[in-house]
């Protein structure tokens, strides 16, 4: 009686190194989450599909944490990107890397993520498909907040000033103080209106305080490739 295959899945290599003398450990988002596994005759043609950005189909094979690539086709050309949408697509993958559990599904990420990648394909601007990527993913993994309401339940005021609790939300104050928010800011990063003055430069400072305790202090490589010349 022969057994069932196992299943292929959607798949983008989030990173690739060197393991052992002609194999790689692959780091890939799927639907079901982020895998890890080996890629084994990698200096083949396998290893030429093993790039990040290219839309794969790939069979997973054994239970442990640390899987084998049975089987891996490309199923649609690579999103070609250059410049600073090259590092942007750099920077998502790193930021699921170190944020994205082990084998816990999402999907939603999974599809938000290919999206992404091929408006950043076409041109379109940066700033708010890497903000619209960040707000997803905190939200999906279960620390988004609202950008309506603050920590009491009352609705954002256009006038007011906010600090963001981390893990709570957006706390109304009274004093100014360093890395405040306004009101008029946050209803428009609500309704993802960046023609809104401040919007974008605002969301970027949200992110980065909200992403901060998660990253556990470790400082993003991709970030630095934005800074050089």
């Amino acid at each position: 009686m022969s057994s069932t295959p196992p299943p292929t899945q959607p798949a983008y290599v989030l990173h690739s190194r060197a393991y052992r003398e002609t194999s790689a450990l692959v780091d890939f988002l799927t639907p079901q989450g982020r895998l890890r596994a080996v890629l084994r005759g990698a200096r083949g043609k396998a290893g030429t599909l093993a790039r990040p950005f290219v839309p794969l189909e790939v069979e997973f094979r054994g239970k442990g944490e640390l899987k084998n690539v049975g089987r891996m086709e490309s199923t649609g050309s690579a999103t070609w990107m250059i410049g600073e949408a090259l590092f942007s697509g750099l920077y998502l993958n790193e930021l699921l890397i170190r944020l994205l559990p082990a084998e816990d599904p999402h999907p939603a990420v999974f599809d938000h993520y290919a999206a992404t990648l091929l408006a950043l394909a076409e041109g379109r601007p940066l700033e708010p498909l890497l903000r619209s990527f960040e707000w997803r993913l905190l939200d999906e993994l279960g620390y988004g907040f609202s950008l309506s309401t603050d920590i009491n339940d009352e609705p954002i005021a256009p006038d007011g000033l906010y600090r963001l609790q981390v893990d709570a939300g957006l706390e109304r104050v009274y004093l100014l103080q360093p890395g405040l928010f306004n009101g008029v800011e946050l209803l428009a990063m609500a309704e993802a209106d960046w023609t809104a003055p401040g919007a974008l430069s605002a969301a970027k400072r949200l992110m980065r305080q909200a992403l901060a305790v998660h990253l556990g202090g470790r400082p993003l490589v991709s970030r630095e490739l934005f800074r050089k010349p």
